[in-house]
């Protein structure tokens, strides 16, 4: 049986804690705290949580700002940067680090592949 969490299939021979975290925004931390907060063993498998247990993991998982929602929020706040017109939203609209990274050497993940 399939654990369906927030609209996310999560793989069922993983432990619970890193199941959780293949839903966009539940990191390893907030999988932590939700597995002890409803008394969950973390070293517990996916395919073996009782259907009383993915409720209360659903419920749980249903106070934080997760998925659609959490990139919608993401990409209005890099639009809200590039509307403004700061440092930070040039660098986002040249597709270069926003963080003050060095670019001379590196950054290859960000800008893209070597041209010329």
């Amino acid at each position: 049986m399939s654990v369906v969490i927030a609209g996310r299939i999560l793989p069922n021979k993983k432990h619970i804690v890193i199941g959780l975290t293949t839903i966009f925004g539940i990191g390893l931390n907030r999988s932590k705290d939700v597995c002890n907060k409803l008394g969950l063993e973390v070293t517990k498998k996916v395919e073996t949580l009782t259907p009383e247990e993915v409720d209360q993991l659903r419920e749980a998982v249903a106070e934080y700002i997760i998925e659609g929602d959490l990139r919608r929020e993401v990409n209005m706040h890099k639009k809200r940067l590039l509307d403004i017109g700061c440092y930070r939203g040039i660098r986002h609209r040249r597709g270069l680090p926003v963080r003050g990274q060095r670019t001379k050497t590196n950054a290859r993940t960000r800008k893209g592949r070597r041209r010329g």
